[in-house]
């Protein structure tokens, strides 16, 4: 194992601000062993005189310096370290005593990092050390620059004995660190019921509140911490108190899985029924995190009628987390698949989404859609089409999903007006997508009606096309709830954009794949002749369309969208259906 020198632990140990590292537990194996002595005699050499020989033990050295230079004991080096704080750090009992002897006064003196002698020597569990500190009136409740106290480092470290002998010296044993944690917190938090009880015989407060009004019972309920919890509730502890921000102990518990802790504060009577200050209940945080099998001891104590008015339901998170399981629970238990958020929720939402089946797909979670949808789910209560959402977000599996579930192929977005389908525009640089969405029979006949024809088109100043930019898609469109310009934007137009006429070959070769004999417009013609490798689909229009074509878009357009989503279970020869169906 690598040795670690003294300068390099001590060094860590300092700008730790106190808190014992790894090096230094490495350090008390290697004194353990007996080889670490060795190791710091050979690397003494340049050290200070006075920390030389305390760190070799040598008390004649030091009782020699405090009678011929007794202003050298109190030399500080960069760290704001004194000779006394290298004697607790260093397991030097007797020089410590010398050092108090010469100087009695200095036995609260600090580092730069605040610590005192006690600190220290606590830290490093040197219980003679810190005895004797004590003895000589070292003050227990002086804190380091980060707030710790020696009897909170004390509970951090877990040591039974370090802790008694602090309040045995008057050690206040409700006194906060820097984020506002008693020694009980620390306790809780290492599940040390022994500590714990030594802390509440000496006056600890069993609902402290820190700087979060977070409770050690909060903490136990946070971390899983059964033991402590069980003990805690026992000596009297408020189940139900909550943090400044509404928070209980069973919301912390929902949130971090802990079942069993659950069912402790439940049986315990604590209140499913205590919203947070914005309005979630222990059933909502299950929800949003996918705890199911919490969720499902909640929702026997959870009030409906509070539920109602809550803002969104355990349903809508569950939907935008992707729980599917939860989902599938919480509807099974008898939550309406159908339920709407409450408008002052919903407006804060560019696309005034309010259905949980909404959440589902605007998260990509097709999973929890299809056991929605599974459920009844609506796909006409939402201000934009879920399907929108769908093919925004690029996603091939739940456009499918919803297509085969009746969405409605011409939806309209509220903020664009445009005389071909949104959807086309919404999945321009997305070719896959587009050709699900023709297959199942989007309109491509409309992309290619234009006002002006083979006449020139008007320079457009842009005002009606609107920029996605600021929704972070550069090639998309916002799906708001906005004003739609006066003028519908035309197909061409929108291909001529600086963003979509890159794509304008392929994208218009695909169209021409799901259309009949059509007239190219200028613009578009314009478009095809801006690249050469575009001239091919071109001269596609310039002979009459084979008929082989003409006839499958016929038939198409003669079976309906209907029967074109479930062409693949229609009664017909495979070879037909390959061809109905684009797969030749």
């Amino acid at each position: 194992m690598t040795k670690f020198s003294y300068s390099e632990y001590l060094s860590q140990f300092r700008n730790a601000g106190g808190k014992c590292s790894n090096v230094l537990t490495r350090r008390r194996g290697d004194r353990r062993r007996g080889d670490g002595e060795r190791s710091v005699a050979s690397e003494l050499e340049d050290v200070d005189p006075v920390v030389s020989a305390i760190r070799r033990g040598d008390v004649k050295a030091i009782n020699d310096l405090a009678t011929s230079a007794p202003h050298s004991l109190l030399r500080e080096s960069k760290d704001g370290w004194i000779p006394l704080h290298d004697a607790a750090f260093c397991l030097q009992t007797e020089c410590l005593k010398s050092l108090l002897k010469a100087h009695p006064g200095s036995v609260d003196k600090r580092t730069l990092q605040e610590q005192t002698a006690l600190l220290l020597s606590v830290s490093c569990e040197h219980l003679s050390c810190v005895r004797c500190l004590l003895e000589a009136g070292a003050d227990p409740d002086i804190s380091s620059k980060n707030k710790e106290t020696p009897l909170y480092k004390a509970c951090e470290l877990e040591n039974v004995d370090m802790v008694s002998l602090l309040l045995s010296y008057g050690a206040t044993v409700n006194q906060r660190c820097g984020q506002g944690w008693t020694a009980l917190h620390e306790a809780v938090s290492r599940n040390n019921t022994e500590i714990c009880e030594i802390l509440i015989r000496a006056g600890a407060t069993i609902n402290p509140a820190n700087t979060y009004s977070i409770t050690p019972l909060t903490v136990a309920a946070q971390r899983g911490q059964l033991k402590t919890l069980c003990y805690l509730v026992g000596k009297g502890a408020d189940v139900n108190m909550q943090t400044c921000d509404g928070v209980t102990a069973l919301h912390e518990a929902s949130k971090n899985g802990h079942k069993e802790i659950v069912s402790v504060l439940l049986a315990k009577n604590a209140d499913a029924n205590k919203p947070t200050n914005s309005g979630l209940l222990p059933l909502h945080v299950a929800a949003q995190y996918g705890h199911h099998e919490i969720l499902s001891l909640l929702v026997s104590v959870t009030s409906r009628a509070i539920l109602r008015h809550s803002c969104v339901s355990p349903l809508h998170l569950a939907a935008e987390h992707d729980r599917h399981t939860v989902a599938a629970v919480l509807l099974k238990t008898g939550a309406d698949v159908n339920a709407t958020l409450t408008h002052c929720h919903s407006i804060q939402y560019a696309d005034r989404r309010s259905t949980a089946l909404y959440f589902a797909v605007a998260s990509g979670s097709t999973q929890t859609a299809e056991v929605l949808l599974n459920a009844g789910a609506s796909l006409s209560l939402d201000p934009v089409s879920p399907l929108l959402m769908a093919v925004q977000r690029g996603c091939v599996r739940t456009v499918s999903l919803l297509l085969d579930r009746g969405a409605d192929m011409d939806a309209r977005i509220p903020s664009y007006a445009a005389t071909f389908p949104a959807a086309v525009a919404l999945c321009m640089n997305n070719l896959p997508l587009l050709k699900c969405l023709l297959d199942n029979g989007c309109n491509a006949l409309s992309c290619f009606k234009c006002a002006y024809s083979s006449g020139p088109h008007p320079t457009s100043d842009g005002t009606h096309i609107r920029s996605a930019s600021s929704n972070g898609y550069d090639h998309m469109l916002p799906l708001n709830c906005s004003e739609p310009p006066e003028r519908a934007t035309q197909f061409c137009e929108w291909l001529a954009t600086p963003v979509m006429c890159k794509s304008a070959g392929p994208v218009l070769d695909l169209l021409l794949e799901h259309a009949a004999q059509v007239q190219l417009c200028s613009k578009l013609n314009e478009l095809l002749d801006s690249r050469e490798e575009w001239l091919a689909v071109k001269r596609k229009l310039s002979s009459p369309r084979p008929l082989l074509h003409l006839c499958r878009f016929r038939i198409r357009s003669q079976m309906g969208r209907l029967r074109l989503r479930s062409l693949s279970s229609l009664p017909l020869p495979d070879r037909l259906i390959r061809y109905l169906s684009h797969a030749d």
